[in-house]
């Protein structure tokens, strides 16, 4: 007889286990550690692993030739365990069995010694179908538990597990599978299978599944029937799903930005004379502009087609309007007896969204400091206009010339000082600057990052630190913002280890400053100038042992 996938393939051991790591590991440590407790709950989603742990759990606290809290799944208890025979380990559905007289009956048989394994464990699955009769009677069990009795609680529904059961039993959350873990999951079986795979078709089922590994094999055992041959194609996995084709998705969309309304219209009219939900329609179309702005901001790009790479000129602004748009159509959708007329009005909206280009970092930083330069040089044309209306054009280059930005040279000189006075410490603060400065940039807004594009660190200590540029306007500029060491204090603590106050410079500024420390330091020590003036040239290895006398 023929066995479902997500039986064939269940977990039988921790190591096994998809997307559960923390739950594995904690469970794995405590049958190594023989530290077995009473009662456990088991809560998350459908199809994350909540039976198959419990039984994983019960194999492994019960098998003679466990090793590093793993089951050997070779010994009489561990096959019987999986193959549901053995009698003490006992699994029951509350959904079928949820009166006060099961769990009296559990209650009971509770209390007898097992009989082949260590430990006797209760499976209840669906526990929170139990009325309130049967939860109180088993309150009273997990009050007072019987030496070497589990019991293992799973529900999917931990809103309705009453918190006196809660606080006797160890609760483990099981997390959403990742898509990402589901799709290795399904490569792996189609290689063992030895089914061939589109790199979509295993997409499309994974995102289908919603995090629950169950639903996933389910689907692909359903593509798998209707598969002819021995690979697994795009086209099946969206029949099987129901899932709009991709490449009607791409259509839709480019209709959409190019604001071909009529050309988008036809897209959804065929999808709905082949039978395609449009409910469905617009749920895959809300998780395509999802991807859009995921790959946008530097996500993985999980679509091959040139159309997906066209639409993502589109500008996050129009993206973000055409979600929130795209939503407030589906709940429509979903309450209303003509969905396909909600869908054509949100196409025509939709249609209407003025999509502009998406810039670049690089040209939208040079945009944002253009525009500060066109702003500065009008309040200088303006002051010169004011000033020539006074006497002469004389206050007018007076103007001009204030507008040029001047650093304190004084405390450029003191900082050069500190660094001279402890050279180690400048230079480790001037390297770890260097080695984050590339991430500071990055971490900036567009105008922010376009403001020091050409800025490098040249010198620093524990309180400042001297950033260089090439454009002397943009170091001004820089000085000007009164949020300037706000907005690098936390950047730089992450990134360099410490926050020091910027103090900007243009380039050429920089070195006539540098310069003229190092004339002022050379002409403060005359005496070693002179002495190692007199050491001939390749022996200056003797410096320390010359001595220079004088008649």
């Amino acid at each position: 007889m023929y066995q479902a996938l997500y039986r064939k393939y269940r977990s039988q051991t921790f190591s096994q286990l998809v997307g559960q790591d923390v739950v594995a590991k904690t469970l794995k440590q405590a049958v190594e550690q023989e530290k077995i407790s009473h009662a456990y709950l088991f809560s998350g989603p459908r199809g994350t692993g909540k039976t198959s742990v419990a039984k994983i759990f019960a194999k492994a606290m019960n098998c003679p030739n466990q090793v590093d809290g793993e089951p050997c799944n070779n010994c009489y208890i561990c096959q019987a365990v999986t193959d549901g025979s053995l009698e003490d380990v006992i699994e029951m559905d509350a959904a079928s069995n949820n009166g006060v007289d099961e769990i009296r009956e559990i209650r009971d048989k509770s209390t007898y010694a097992s009989s082949l394994a260590r430990y006797k464990v209760y499976i209840i699955d669906e526990v929170h179908m139990l009325s309130t009769g049967a939860f109180n009677a088993l309150l009273k069990t997990l009050e007072e538990p019987t030496q070497n009795v589990v019991f293992i609680l799973a529900t999917t529904e931990l809103h309705k597990i009453p918190a006196t059961i809660l606080s006797r039993v160890q609760r483990f959350e099981f997390k959403s599978i990742k898509t990402k873990d589901i799709k290795e999951h399904i490569h792996y079986i189609l290689d063992k299978e030895n089914i061939s795979s589109e790199p979509e078709a295993v997409e499309i089922i994974a995102r289908r599944a919603e995090g629950g590994m169950r639903d996933a094999l389910s689907i692909l055992d359903q593509a798998l029937s209707l598969t002819q041959g021995n690979c697994l194609t795009t086209a099946i996995s969206e029949e099987i799903t129901g899932t709009i084709s991709l490449r009607a998705l791409d259509n839709y969309v480019v209709a959409l930005s190019q604001q071909d309304i009529s050309k988008a219209l036809e897209c959804l009219n065929f999808l709905f004379e082949n039978g395609k939900s449009m409910t469905r329609f617009v749920t895959d179309l809300l998780q395509y502009l999802r991807d859009l702005l995921i790959v946008q901001t530097g996500g993985e790009n999980t679509h091959h087609s040139e159309i997906f790479e066209e639409n993502l000129s589109i500008s996050q602004d129009s993206l973000f309007e055409m979600i929130a748009l795209a939503t407030k159509s589906l709940a429509d959708m979903k309450a209303s007896l003509q969905p396909k007329i909600y869908a054509e009005m949100m196409t025509i909206r939709l249609g209407e969204i003025k999509s502009e280009p998406v810039l670049s970092i690089a040209v939208e930083g040079e945009i944002a400091a253009l525009k500060q330069e066109v702003a500065c040089l009008k309040q200088e044309l303006a002051n010169i206009g004011a000033g020539s209306q006074q006497i002469s054009p004389v206050p007018s280059r007076s103007t001009a010339t204030k507008s040029v930005y001047r650093v304190d040279r004084n405390k450029v000189q003191a900082i050069l000082q500190e660094a001279v006075d402890n050279p180690d410490l400048a230079r480790q603060n001037l390297i770890r600057l260097q080695n984050a400065w590339k991430e500071i940039i990055e971490s900036l807004a567009g105008p922010d990052r376009a403001l020091l594009v050409g800025s490098q660190p040249v010198a620093a200590n524990e309180n400042h630190a001297i950033l260089a540029f090439e454009s002397s306007f943009n170091a001004g500029q820089t000085m000007k913002r009164d949020n300037l060491n706000t907005m690098f204090g936390n950047i730089l603590s992450q990134a360099a280890g410490f926050s020091p106050e910027i103090l900007a410079i243009s380039m050429d500024e920089w070195k006539e400053v540098r310069a003229a420390f190092s004339a002022k330091s050379k002409s403060s020590h005359p005496e070693k100038e002179l002495e190692n003036s007199l050491i001939p040239k390749g022996f200056e290895f003797l410096a320390d042992k010359v001595k220079v006398e004088e008649d």
